[in-house]
């Protein structure tokens, strides 16, 4: 395939989650970043709707983290990780450990959301079996989860896509609960929906089919963001917490994106007062200048795995990456940003104006729905009669053609902006996201 001119040849590049063909026929490609905007190579600036991929929370290439990164390379490019450490790695982890909810404080380092998810699910049936319950297998995940792309991740996500061209490999002692959302029921609500509640009662039926005593985990995303912005009811989470405490199952957040301020909290398990066993992370820990994720993990359940054995290695699981001296010193400065500017409670003061801006879109064309939560928002489009989702990807290349950059997953386009974020470009993002379904409508 030829580039267009000044590009770099395209074909050798095997995009992720991509429309390839479609891509190089008309790419679009970035060229650099700072603060809220990215450039585009051809000049343009381009408002950061989504922090990237989720994952830019304090705004691009700050000087800070740069510098922190610079210093490292310079000083301890890379250390093991196996029967050896580094201490910028065990700082990271007190510092990590400090943001988590009560008694969550310990840390094991991964790369990426998907790791931080297949690290999750085995440390929960290392768990059970160090307490003498090795019967305990069964991993409960939720219907449109998303929780990354490793073979355990997509065993327990629940979206079809990622599943079908695998679905003879998934691990097998899998179900699902029923996902949360209804436009019947909860159009346009701002902030949690008040219907839903009892759909983590579903929980009580798959435990009662399958007996409590064989099931590990249950693992939800507090918000599901990549199938489109999915808040949780009133009650939700609450009921979710009750039903595996009442039968020793052990409760995993997916905060991957919601960690790091994205609901105004340095987690959503604070946001809504509902401490799960583990949390898994990655994209905000780090500002994504390094690839770095995390599991933070409950003592009780730490101390089960590492005192439960006489002696050598207590838990089997690891990676080359895991705690990178580069990694851990944008962990680190990252940290130390998000206190310094005070960038949650940022979040959480900018969300009023930001859940105004996005309901003013409900009235705009085509638009069936209006999700928002913190500094996030879905706006579910109708589908094209015969072409699901065709909507939604010409408001995202509309979008971009006029200098902003939002998500789309099915027919909703998702907003997610750095944290850094003025009232100002709040209200421009929404303006253009408007004129574009005006446009296309």
């Amino acid at each position: 395939m030829n580039a267009p001119t000044g590009l770099p040849d395209l074909s050798h590049l095997w995009m992720p989650f991509t429309a390839n063909r479609q891509f190089k026929s008309q790419p679009r490609m970035l060229a650099g970043a700072k603060g809220m905007y990215y450039t585009s190579v051809d000049g343009r600036q381009l408002l950061d709707g989504t922090s990237g991929l989720w994952c830019v929370n304090a705004g691009h290439c700050r000087d800070e983290i740069v510098q922190a990164i610079a210093r490292q390379a310079a000083s301890l490019d890379y250390a093991p990780g196996f029967q050896l450490g580094h201490p910028l790695a065990f700082e990271a982890a007190s510092a990590v450990a400090g943001l988590m909810p009560q008694g969550m404080d310990r840390i094991f380092f991964t790369n990426s959301g998907s790791e931080s998810v297949d690290t999750a699910l085995k440390i929960a049936l290392a768990y059970h079996r160090a307490r003498g319950d090795a019967q305990r297998t069964r991993l409960i995940g939720r219907e449109r989860g998303y929780h990354g792309v490793g073979f355990g991740g997509i065993s327990v996500g629940g979206i079809s896509p990622n599943r079908k061209t695998f679905s003879g490999a998934l691990l097998p002692a899998v179900d699902h609960l029923p996902h949360t959302h209804s436009l019947e029921h909860n159009a346009f609500s701002k902030g949690q929906p008040a219907w839903g509640a009892h759909l983590a009662d579903e929980l009580e039926r798959i435990v009662a089919l399958h007996d409590p005593s064989t099931i590990a985990a249950v693992i939800v995303e507090p918000m599901a963001g990549s199938t489109g912005v999915l808040v949780p009811p009133k009650g939700y989470l609450e009921r979710l917490r009750e039903i595996t405490a009442k039968y020793g199952i052990l409760l995993i957040f997916d905060e991957v994106i919601t960690g790091y301020g994205r609901l105004g909290a340095a987690t959503a398990s604070e946001f809504f007062g509902v401490t799960p066993d583990l949390i898994t992370m990655a994209k905000g820990i780090s500002n994504a200048a390094v690839p770095a994720g995390a599991v933070a993990v409950k003592r009780d359940v730490h101390d089960a795995i590492v005192n439960g054995t006489q002696g050598g290695i207590e838990f089997f699981h690891g990676y080359t990456y895991s705690a990178h001296p580069l990694a851990v010193a944008a962990i680190l400065a990252t940290l130390d940003l998000y206190q310094r500017d005070q960038l949650f409670t940022r979040a959480r003061t900018l969300s009023p104006a930001f859940e105004a801006a996005a309901h003013s879109l409900k009235d705009a064309p085509n638009v069936i729905d209006v999700r928002n939560i913190g500094l996030v928002a879905g706006i579910e489009l109708a589908p094209r009669d015969g072409a699901p989702g065709a909507r939604a990807a010409e408001a995202f290349q509309k979008c971009f053609d006029i200098g902003l950059m939002v998500r789309y997953t099915g027919d909703t386009l998702a907003v997610s902006p750095p944290l850094i974020i003025e009232e100002s470009q709040i209200a421009e993002m929404f303006q253009l996201i408007g004129k574009v379904l005006k446009e296309i409508a």
